[in-house]
């Protein structure tokens, strides 16, 4: 495989990524972060690393819109949960790993 097909592969995915946690917008961060070690703020700020990394500025609040399609105050305003107290120590008890 060609490395552009690599490439476009790899950002068609991302975009396919992004849309699905668009359309899960029920799944919180803390339960990606209990299940997976990520979250889409994890996420947002791989992306901005990742453009740092190629000289290009992109803030947080800018990646983390790419992320989450709408700014990140909006998205925790309409969709953001508290988390439960199991949630919680089950993030603290994996804090080491994160």
């Amino acid at each position: 495989m060609s490395e552009p097909t690599q490439t476009e592969l790899e950002a068609a995915a991302f975009r396919r990524l992004l849309q699905h946690l668009d359309e899960r917008r029920d799944v919180q961060n803390i339960d990606m972060m209990n299940l997976t070690g990520f979250c889409r703020n994890c996420l947002s700020r791989w992306y901005q690393e990742e453009a740092a990394a190629r000289s290009v500025e992109i803030d947080k609040e800018a990646a983390r819109e790419v992320v989450y399609g709408m700014p990140y105050a909006e998205w925790k305003a309409k969709y953001q949960t508290e988390a439960s107290a199991e949630q919680a120590a089950a993030f603290e008890a994996s804090k080491p790993d994160h």
